[in-house]
């Protein structure tokens, strides 16, 4: 059986994603926070016209820090 098995099933993308996952919940309570801290991302974009950039609009706005 070949190592890349994994290939039938899912995408590299997927992968990794799966994997990811499985680490952090590996990891010690503290170190698993600070992980999935690491792994959070924010998704905005700007409308450029005329050389001068737009509102930035964000897709998934950010988590307020208390």
């Amino acid at each position: 059986m070949s190592a890349a098995t994994w290939r039938q099933f899912f995408t590299y993308n997927k992968y990794t994603q799966i994997a990811a996952r499985a680490v952090r919940q590996s990891l010690k309570e503290d170190e698993r926070v600070l992980a999935e801290k690491r792994g959070l991302t924010s998704l905005r974009y700007q409308h450029w016209e005329g050389g001068k950039g737009g509102e930035q609009v964000h897709l998934n706005p950010p988590i307020e820090k208390a």
